[in-house]
């Protein structure tokens, strides 16, 4: 976490101060419910609604001295409230609180990444309609394929983050467990009533069974999620820096009154955010092997994940929440150049229409092996051309096309619109 990419909303969840309020909120509940249930004063829970307090300079004084951070957590808070204090975290251990504290702060975290990626939906969607009818060429292998719509693009993306949204619910799900079972999760030493009150009022799920920690597949699974909705980051900008490349100029970020695109070149307009946002998806993905590896702890538990998650939390869930809001704002304010994408279109004289002249030459039937060789032979010799030579003249003047196909029915087949006919269709079962 560094200020440069992280947003105050975000950082507030990680910060110490929300860590210990809901540490304190934890101890709070399960003393609720314990004098519910007889096993301690009525007085405990009053006493820490009433004056519970820790004073995190405090936590960190007596941490140096006893290398525990909930026991100096405890210290801290009995010092605020006297002899109840004996009372606190009966029967339970400093996973418990640990463990239920940072599945709160998961589920918080993944809150506010459902907005971001809301955000960038609606972004998404209105350039797509925006640019449902923007005519294109499609690539493949970086080579001209055929026509498409830089709608149709942009709505592929909005798909993958539609899907990456539905996968982040369903993490937010998987992660919004909690576990008051003290040592080696058998609730020996504390109710299990106490664990569902907790969740309850926390909003969160009892964990099904904890071996005093909540199982790290859940954790797994939610980095997972934020690694494969950077990818889509990544697939987004990685599209952007291409069409920005100078040769191709098809679309743009925005280059603000007074921005500076180099120290050294005066003309330079390059693609900052979207490599920048390349940069952050790496870092996003990076918490995802860690996160793998910590499902395997020895026995009932061990730490070797503590330190991981430590960073691998704060780190994942305010790095994606920038660049969400990031990529948000650079689809809001892309520039797109639909008269340089028809130019781009037309500059290899025609070549995107080979398919269909391929396909109707196998309709009046030539086969297929003749019909390719007919084809790629004048193809090739646009290609040789650069362009300057044009498939459709050519054509025209092969007699093996001629005996097959009349001059109508040729032209009838070097028409734009045929490709981007099918584009509401699909606008129907994106945008549903």
């Amino acid at each position: 976490m560094i200020p440069r990419y992280t947003r105050p909303e975000m950082a507030a969840i990680w910060a110490p101060e929300n860590k210990f309020k809901i540490w304190l909120e934890i101890e709070t509940l399960a003393c609720e419910k314990m004098a519910q249930l007889g096993t301690i004063p009525d007085s405990v829970p009053k006493v820490l609604r009433e004056k519970g307090a820790f004073d995190i300079a405090r936590i960190d004084e007596i941490e140096r001295e006893v290398k525990h951070d909930v026991i100096a957590f405890l210290t801290s808070v009995a010092e605020s409230i006297g002899e109840d204090s004996r009372y606190v975290h009966q029967g339970m251990t400093s996973s418990d609180v640990g463990d239920t504290a940072f599945s709160m702060q998961l589920t918080q975290s993944a809150d506010l990444l459902i907005k971001d990626m809301e955000a960038l939906l609606g972004a998404l969607k209105k350039r797509s309609h925006e640019h449902k009818d923007t005519i294109c060429v499609g690539r493949s292998h970086g080579i001209h394929a055929e026509p498409t719509t830089f709608g149709l693009k942009l709505a592929g993306h909005y798909a993958a983050f539609k899907r990456g949204l539905e996968r982040l619910k369903s993490a937010r799900d998987e992660i919004a467990t909690c576990t008051i079972s003290g040592a080696v999760g058998t609730y020996a030493t504390i109710d299990p009533s106490v664990e569902e009150y907790v969740a309850e009022k926390m909003g969160l799920k009892p964990e099904t069974i904890a071996t005093q920690v909540i199982p790290r597949d859940r954790h797994a699974t939610f980095f997972a999620t934020l690694g494969v909705i950077a990818s889509s980051i990544e697939n987004l900008v990685v599209e952007i820096r291409h069409l920005q490349r100078t040769e191709v100029r098809e679309a743009e970020e925005f280059f603000s009154a007074g921005q500076k695109g180099s120290s050294a070149m005066p003309h330079k307009r390059n693609p900052i955010l979207s490599e920048n946002l390349t940069g952050l998806a790496r870092l996003v993905r990076s918490a995802v092997t860690p996160a793998l590896e910590n499902v395997a702890l020895w026995h009932e538990r061990d730490i070797s994940h503590s330190s991981v998650e430590r960073n691998i939390g704060p780190d994942a869930c305010v790095t994606l929440d920038f660049a969400l809001a990031r990529l948000t704002g650079l689809i809001d304010n892309l520039i797109v150049y639909p008269d340089t994408m028809k130019t781009n279109l037309e500059k290899m004289g025609g070549l995107v229409f080979s398919q269909r002249v391929l396909l109707a030459l196998t309709q009046a039937g030539i086969s297929r092996e003749a019909a390719y060789k007919i084809v790629q032979t004048n193809a090739m010799e646009v290609w040789e051309s650069g362009g300057k030579k044009t498939l459709f003249d050519l054509l025209k003047k092969d007699s093996d096309v001629s005996k097959a196909l009349d001059s109508k029915d040729l032209a009838a087949i070097f028409d734009f619109a045929h490709y981007i006919k099918n584009a509401e269709i699909i606008f129907s079962r994106v945008f549903d």
